[in-house]
C-alpha cells in the first residue's frame, strides 16, 4: 500500500510539474511562403520579446514566454508587420504568404482564435477607407452605415467561439470609442459646417506690433494656421506655407499663423513662451501675419481643436468654409481656393 501510495505521489507530482510547465510558455510555429526574410522579431509594449529564426524553406519553429496574454507584432522586415495574440500554454500554428502579408494568415491550433478575429478586425478596418468620406454623408445614410459597420463589427465577433474574455472586452471598447467618435465628430462638423459663423479671436499679439482680431481681416478670405514652435508636423507646413503666400500675396486673402505657445512648455514663464515665439518668427523669417494667442484658449476651445497643426478657412464675412481645411501641403488645398475664386 505504501508503495502504490508513493507511486500515485510520484505520478501526481510529475502531472502537476508538467501542467505548471506547460503554461510558462507558448509555442509558435509555421511556414511563411514567398519568403525572403531571415527571422521574426515578436515585440509587445516594453519591446522586444523574441526574434525567431526562419528557415531557407519558410518555415520557423521555437516557443517563448510572454509576460501576459495580450496582441503583440510579428514583425520580419520594416513593411511587413502583423498582430498577433499571445498567452503563455497556447500552441499556435501559422500559415502565410509574405507577399501578402496578414491577409494571408490562417492560425490554427491551441488559441488560434484570438489571432484570426484580430487580423479579421484590422482587415475590416482597413476596408472602411477614408474616414472623411464617411462623415461627408447625409444624416440618414450616415447613420445607416454606422449600423452597418457595427453590425460588421459584431458578425466578426460573433464568428469566433474560443476568444478570451480579455480580447472581446477590449474589442468591444474599441469598436465603441470608433462608433462614438464618428458621432460626436459627425456631431461636430455640423455646428461647423459650411456657412456657419464662425468662432472670433480678439486682440491676439501680433508680431509686428499691437494685437490683431479676426474681425481685422474681414473682407478678405483667411486662412488660418494654429501651431506653436514645439510642434513637429507644424513645423514641416511652413515651406508649403511660405510657397503658398507668396504665390497669393496681393490676392483677396490672408495668411494667418495663430502660436499656441504657452508657459507649460517654456519652463512655467509666459513671458518665456511669447520670446520663444518671437525668436523662432525671426530665425525662420517667417511671413504672412504672425500671430500669439497667449493666454487666452478660447479659439481653440471653440473650434475643439485638440491637435496641431490645424488649419481652417474661413470667408470674407467671417463664416466658415472649411474647418479643417486641408495643410499647405495637399494640392487640393490650391483646388479649393480655385473654386472659390481666390
Amino acid at each position: 500500500m505504501r508503495k502504490i501510495s508513493i507511486l500515485l505521489l510520484a505520478i501526481t507530482t510529475i502531472v502537476s510539474c508538467t501542467k505548471k510547465h506547460s503554461k510558462d510558455y507558448l509555442s509558435l510555429s509555421g511556414k511563411l511562403e514567398n519568403n525572403t526574410d531571415t527571422t521574426i522579431t515578436i515585440s509587445g509594449q516594453k519591446g522586444v520579446v523574441k526574434t525567431i529564426t526562419i528557415n531557407a524553406d519558410g518555415t520557423f519553429k521555437d516557443t517563448l514566454k510572454v509576460e501576459k496574454a495580450a496582441v503583440y507584432s510579428f514583425v520580419t522586415s520594416k513593411d511587413k508587420a502583423s498582430p498577433i495574440y499571445l498567452k503563455n500554454g497556447f500552441n499556435i500554428s501559422l500559415k502565410g504568404d509574405s507577399e501578402n502579408f496578414m491577409k494571408s494568415f490562417i492560425f490554427s491550433g491551441n488559441g488560434a482564435d484570438n489571432s484570426n478575429f484580430i487580423v479579421a478586425q484590422v482587415q475590416e478596418s482597413q476596408s472602411l477607407g477614408n474616414p472623411s468620406l464617411l462623415l461627408q454623408l447625409k444624416e440618414n445614410e450616415f447613420k445607416s452605415k454606422l449600423e452597418e459597420i457595427e453590425k460588421r463589427y459584431d458578425s466578426i465577433l460573433n464568428s469566433y467561439t474560443n476568444i478570451d474574455t480579455s480580447l472581446i472586452a477590449l474589442a468591444k471598447k474599441q469598436t465603441d470609442q470608433m462608433m462614438r467618435y464618428f458621432k460626436e465628430t459627425y456631431a461636430n462638423n455640423k455646428v461647423f459646417a459650411k456657412g456657419a459663423l464662425s468662432p472670433k479671436f480678439d486682440d491676439y499679439t501680433d508680431y509686428k506690433g499691437g494685437e490683431k482680431s479676426l474681425d481685422s481681416f474681414k473682407g478678405k478670405f483667411v486662412y488660418i494656421d494654429v501651431w506653436a514652435t514645439w510642434c513637429g508636423p507644424c513645423i514641416q507646413q511652413i515651406p508649403f506655407l511660405k510657397t503658398l503666400e507668396e504665390e497669393y500675396h496681393g490676392k483677396k486673402i490672408a495668411f494667418i499663423s495663430i502660436s499656441t505657445d504657452e508657459a507649460r512648455r517654456s519652463g512655467g514663464s509666459w513671458e518665456a513662451a511669447e520670446k520663444k515665439w518671437r525668436d523662432f518668427v525671426e530665425e525662420r523669417q517667417l511671413s504672412g501675419t504672425q500671430l500669439w494667442s497667449g493666454r487666452d484658449t478660447s479659439f481653440q476651445q471653440d473650434y475643439q481643436i485638440n491637435s496641431i497643426p490645424r488649419f481652417i478657412l474661413i470667408d470674407p464675412e467671417g463664416n466658415i468654409v472649411n474647418a479643417n481645411a486641408p495643410r499647405p501641403s495637399e494640392p487640393r488645398l490650391k483646388e479649393l481656393f480655385t473654386s472659390l475664386g481666390i
